[in-house]
């Protein structure tokens, strides 16, 4: 990403193997985001005073992807600074909340998006279903952050071990007894994805990435998305997060 600082060099970005042999506690920082989601849309890049926060609220794509590669370094490198948690910010939002992105994530317990970007209250918006299956309540809600809160950033997070994932491929494969009826729900909406030239444990983590690509394109083609995308007000970005290393990285 434009403008950020790496304290050591990215792998490759995008790529999905090769980063599961480290633990956090051993990390040296690395600019994932800075790397791995380079090349968001042009368009504002500068800031939003935000009352009662002690940063300012980024007020483009490029720079709210600035401001997220940050926090995961923090966070993967045991940094955290858990920023906006004070009593003075607490109070001003009460008065209204400014956003600088929206977070579709899975609702996987291991992945809560302020933690693994080090933000906090009044700076992201998070929706979470499991998959970052879309339905009309997600889209909503993303909309709302995106039309309603002027939004610039939109991120589609997925993630390593993805078990939504991993019930729609065994579901596809004819393994196991039938899901229940609303779990069916979410395999059927899965299925689309599945990379079906992997096999096992990589076909789920193939799937994976081919989830979050498909959601990505989903919410980039919806019209009232795709005009702020086009004026260079918005930006969809699809990552992924590594559990075995805390690390997010752009999914191209």
């Amino acid at each position: 990403m434009p403008g950020a600082t790496a304290d050591a060099p990215d792998p490759v970005p995008g790529g999905t193997s090769g980063r599961r042999r480290a633990v956090r506690a051993g990390l040296v920082g690395a600019a994932a985001l800075a790397a791995g989601l380079a090349g968001a849309s042009a368009g504002p890049t500068a800031t939003l005073a935000r009352p009662g926060a002690t940063r300012a609220r980024p007020a483009g794509p490029r720079a709210a992807l600035r401001e997220l590669a940050a926090g995961n370094r923090r966070w993967r490198t045991l940094h955290e600074k858990h920023p906006d948690e004070t009593r003075p910010v607490r109070q001003a939002l009460i008065g209204g909340q400014h956003p600088f992105a929206v977070v579709l994530g899975c609702v996987d317990s291991r992945v809560p998006p302020e933690l693994v970007f080090d933000q906090g209250l009044g700076d992201l918006l998070t929706v979470r279903s499991a998959g970052q299956v879309l339905d009309e309540a997600v889209l909503g809600s993303i909309c709302y952050g995106v039309l309603e809160l002027a939004i610039p950033l939109i991120v589609v997070l997925g993630h390593q071990s993805c078990g939504a994932v991993a019930a729609a491929v065994r579901a596809d494969a004819g393994g196991g007894p039938p899901l229940p009826a609303h779990l069916q729900y979410l395999a059927d909406q899965i299925r689309p994805a599945i990379d079906r030239t992997a096999h096992g444990g990589a076909r789920v983590d193939a799937t994976v990435t081919a989830n979050v690509r498909r959601v990505r394109a989903r919410l980039a083609a919806e019209p009232d998305l795709a005009a702020r995308i086009t004026t260079g007000h918005l930006d969809v970005v699809g990552a992924r997060y590594e559990l075995a290393t805390q690390r997010v990285d752009r999914v191209d």
